[in-house]
């Protein structure tokens, strides 16, 4: 017999399948252990090998909870909405849904490209996920619950007296009681009051304008990071340096009404959520620092007197305007020396004076086509525009400079800063990069005994504040409650709690997304009822937006609401009476991802997400595998929707992953070719020396592992390559250079799964890269070391047999031979608990090399190890099994059990020395005294011998150490 990973492989892949081995069921005896890997987006260029990474880590302890006796749900899905695929679509002429169909179940594209498809790559392998609970969220039997979902949102209001969404019509039943001025709610800002006389009295769309206000998922104009060449609003994390992570676009901000999520109502909670699950603080940190709490007050600072054209025209006396501002150091209130409001904000362009106008619009301009995130990131850069108007102090009444600034921004706090430079270096390095200038007044210090000239003083501690009225004297803590007492003696501030998180926008221009199950009436959204979803996606010939700027939908034939045959209908059918149009935004790409985890608790649920029999079984999470870059998106986004459905009674826990683990990125090694500048010749790299080169990467694929780039192949890749000159080595080699880099097809480092596994099968795959090194760590692909990991698992092979079939005895095991398997049994048992993967396929070799040197074939033996070994390499485990004359499956045996008396050494080999030179070695038993010891070694002919008739002065003895004999 010889190892056929290739046939093994394939003959269990089908057993598995056919006889749904690794099926969870939602009842059972044995306790549960729900083990989850971040869904994957089925892009048409399939996995490469750093995608498994995690997927191998979950499966390794998913196939240990089996052996432990759990009863394990591991599911697999697909997050199958989104941009790529639409811009995919756009590009090739195809439907987004053909596409992404082909990138998941595989088969030839319309470009007659051939696509190996995601569920084939994965079950090559040989995962063990439970595939009859497969979600894909661009399926209409999923997103009916993603729509209703957000109808519950809608119909959901923040009740901060009981910290917990309720229903919007318990808010409604307050209205008719007692109207809006004792309500508590999470809410727009500067919501008129009215009594309950008032809202019985107002208008239905009235009251419904009102209660827009409040709901959970509302509609308002925002701020959005606006994608012109997507045509699309993006969320912060999906843009770099001022462009679109997908296609390299400018993003501009631009004012938009969208819908948006009332994620801000949970701050507390998702904030304090973070100490009671079981994350890197890293992760934690990162969403601390985004929710961003902050102690302080708020305070008003109103605009000096001014006229807008129309006042001075009918000589009406102006309207007062207010500047609000949140600070977390209402001690410094005196220090203010100027403020500056974000770019957007709503006053800039009423406040501003004629003689500023031109400069605050060229700069509003300039600033649009900066995204936040990158004037978040941009510290070094000062720019800003007085706007000709002036703030009066609340207290000295003094005015104040308005200035506008791009490192304010219009969504954090209120837009507004109260710039106090003696105390913060931002506000510092900006009083004196405009120096001198119109609105920039001197700095004022309010820090007894502080020098301000080359810095400012941004320390709380030790601090004695002057040059500040009633404050004069008093510390950091005192001055912030006097202050802030004083502020709402004079009704222009109170103290309060802030959190830099926003409401999310949940919009986007786009085709391929959940449709949303609203139409208007009057302008107004109305919800869908329930039982008439989903709404499905329609179609259309063009994804682009429309000629006018509407989003893909307004290209759609059949697009409205018939109210009363309760259905979409064609969209040239709406008449404002009982056909009404439907919303044309799409969902973003992380409503799907926000719940998907408790679909899989019961997927094939027709009437409910799922079952509360089913969702009080397997509760949440216990462990979830993926990357940290969803740290601020997704991690954030889904504990959000599990804490509301957790208060409207849907979801059981209140938060959905116990515990989390980030894998590190496998990087790849990319080969460089080197063009000298201005030709079409490419230099061998060691032939360089001082010649101005330019590196292009060069696909992996045409590189050997001596580094010998083959030149037919590359010039044959690209039409500009194929008339190129090479300058070659003395040996007539071209060598490439060679970098470490992320993994990615744009990068031409990408190795596939499947050659891998082709090659040397899938189990050696995954040994390989479970050996790699910690799995948080990033690490670099290298072949080198597969053949080295195939090359065990063919030694692992011949204890079971040899060429001419089964070599297993039923002899009792020795000693040795037990102490190398518990060894292992316990190594590997520990490192799958600790997720200290790579430490285990060591102790894998390290066995497999003492029970070869033993010459063990023992069944006792190697039974067990057959078990150990089997969920990292579970193919040859099950085959080995069943040559050992087993029917069923090894995958839920029994974990084998550690005895540590075999690990207890009963003797000990002793080197016994004569004046510190070591001569010979004895095995001795170790519970022997000293004197024992001593008697035992005199009598040994070699130590008569050493001694030649002579006494030793000393004899040395340490029980379990040493024996030295002195003299």
């Amino acid at each position: 017999m010889k190892y056929n990973p290739n046939e093994i492989e394939a003959k269990w892949q089908k057993y598995w399948a056919d006889n749904q081995t690794f099926a969870a069921v939602n009842n059972s005896d044995k306790p549960k252990h729900y083990v989850l890997d971040m869904f994957p987006y089925p892009s048409g260029a399939g996995l490469h090998v750093g995608h498994p990474l995690g997927y191998i880590a979950s499966d390794v302890y998913s196939r240990f909870k089996r052996h432990q006796g759990f009863n394990v749900l591991h599911p697999m899905g697909y997050d199958s909405f989104g941009l790529p695929a639409e811009q995919y679509a756009i590009q090739t002429g195809q439907r987004p849904e053909d596409t992404t169909r082909v990138n998941i179940d595989g088969g030839v594209d319309k470009e007659g490209k051939e696509i190996a498809g995601y569920r084939k790559q994965l079950d090559k392998i040989g995962f063990s996920f439970d595939w009859a609970r497969e979600v894909r969220t661009s399926n209409p039997d999923y997103y009916k619950h993603t729509q209703w979902i957000f109808i519950q949102l809608f119909n959901s209001w923040y009740n901060k007296e009981a910290d917990k969404a309720e229903d919007i019509s318990t808010l409604v039943s307050v209205f008719e009681k007692e109207g809006n001025t004792n309500v508590n709610a999470v809410s727009d800002d500067n919501i008129a009051p009215f009594s309950s006389s008032e809202w019985n009295s107002y208008s239905e769309d009235q009251k419904e304008k009102i209660i827009l206000q409040y709901r959970l998922t509302y509609l308002a104009e925002t701020e959005v990071n606006w994608c012109p060449g997507l045509g699309t609003v993006l969320a912060n994390d999906e843009i770099i340096n001022g462009v679109s992570e997908r296609g390299g676009y400018p993003v501009i901000r631009k004012k938009m009404t969208q819908w948006s999520m009332r994620i801000s109502a949970y701050a507390e909670r998702l904030l304090q959520g973070l100490n009671d699950i079981d994350w890197s603080e890293s992760i934690k940190e990162s969403q601390r620092n985004w929710i961003g709490k902050s102690v302080g007050a708020m305070v008003k600072f109103q605009v000096s007197s001014f006229k807008s054209q129309s006042e001075e025209t009918l000589n009406v006396k102006p309207e007062a305007k207010f500047i609000e501002v949140f600070t977390t150091r209402p001690d410094t209130i005196f220090g203010v020396t100027f403020m500056t409001l974000a770019p957007e904000h709503p006053l800039v362009a009423e406040i501003t004076t004629p003689e500023q106008k031109a400069a605050i619009e060229g700069y509003i301009e300039k600033t649009a086509k900066r995204s936040e995130r990158e004037r978040m990131a941009d510290v070094k850069t000062i720019s800003g525009v007085f706007t000709g108007a002036y703030a009066e102090h609340p207290f000295t009444k003094e005015p104040i400079p308005v200035w506008i600034g791009d490192y304010v921004l219009a969504g954090y706090g209120t837009g507004a800063v109260m710039a106090v430079p003696c105390g913060d270096e931002r506000d510092y390095a900006f009083a004196n990069f405009f120096k001198g200038q119109n609105g920039m007044p001197e700095i004022k210090n309010i820090f007894a005994n502080v020098d301000i000239s080359e810095a400012a003083y941004g320390s709380k501690d030790n601090v004695e504040i002057a040059n500040s009225d009633f404050l004069n004297g008093l510390n950091y803590k005192t001055a912030t409650q006097k202050a802030i007492a004083e502020l709402e003696k004079i009704e222009q501030g109170t103290g309060k709690t802030n959190y830099r998180l926003r409401d999310a926008v949940f919009s986007r221009q786009r085709y391929w997304g959940e449709p949303f199950p609203v139409y208007y009436v009057n302008g107004l959204p109305k919800m869908i009822d329930a039982q008439h979803l989903p709404i499905i996606l329609p179609e259309v010939e063009k994804y682009l937006p429309t000629e006018d700027g509407l989003p893909p939908l307004g290209n759609a034939a059949v697009w409205a609401w018939d109210t009363k045959e309760n259905k979409v209908v064609d969209t040239d059918l709406v008449d404002h009476a009982t056909i009404f149009p439907l919303e044309l935004n799409t969902m973003p790409g992380w409503a799907g991802s926000s719940w998907y985890w408790m679909r899989y608790m019961d997927a094939h649920n027709e009437t409910e997400f799922a079952s509360k029999d089913a969702l009080a079984y397997w509760e949440s999470v216990d462990l979830y595998i993926g990357g940290s870059e969803h740290a601020t998106g997704h991690l954030l986004y889904s504990r959000f929707w599990n804490k509301f459905l957790k208060d409207k009674g849907f979801a059981p826990t209140e938060e959905p992953f116990k515990k989390l683990i980030n894998q590190g990125m496998i990087l790849g090694t990319s080969a460089f070719v080197y063009r000298v500048e201005g030709t079409n010749s490419f230099v061998s790299k060691n032939k360089i020396g001082d010649q101005s080169v330019q590196p292009i990467h060069a696909d992996v694929s045409m590189v050997n592992s001596s580094d010998e780039l083959d030149i037919e192949r590359f010039k044959a890749w690209r039409e500009d390559y194929a008339d190129a000159e090479f300058i070659l080595d003395d040996n007539g080699k071209y060598i490439v250079g060679r970098e470490v880099e992320k993994m990615s097809k744009s990068k031409y480092n990408v190795v596939t799964p499947d050659d891998i596994c082709n090659e040397y099968g899938a189990d050696t795959l995954r040994l390989y890269e479970m050996f790699l090194g910690p799995l948080e760590q990033a690490k670099p692909w290298n072949t080198a070391g597969i053949s080295g990991v195939f090359g065990f698992l063919k030694k692992l092979c011949r204890l079971y047999f040899d060429d001419n079939g089964l070599i297993i005895t039923e002899e009792e095991p020795t000693k040795d031979n037990l102490k190398s398997l518990h060894k292992t049994i316990k190594k590997v048992a520990e490192d799958i608990e600790n997720f200290s993967f790579n430490t285990s396929v060591s102790q894998f070799m390290i066995c497999v090399n003492e029970l070869s040197t033993q010459n063990c074939h023992s069944r006792a033996i190697l039974e067990p190890l057959a078990i150990v070994v089997s969920s990292y390499a579970p193919h040859i485990a099950e085959e080995l099994w069943s040559l050992l004359g087993h029917t069923t499956s090894i995958s839920t045996v029994a974990f084998p059990v550690f005895e540590p008396n075999y690990l207890v050494e009963s003797s000990k080999e002793y080197p016994v020395s004569f004046n510190g030179k070591m001569r010979f070695t004895i095995e001795l038993p170790l519970d022997l005294t000293a004197a024992q010891i001593e008697e035992i070694i005199m009598k040994d002919e070699r130590t008569q011998r050493q001694l030649d008739g002579r006494t030793p002065n000393k004899v040395i003895i340490v029980p379990g150490k040493i024996i030295n004999l002195v003299g």
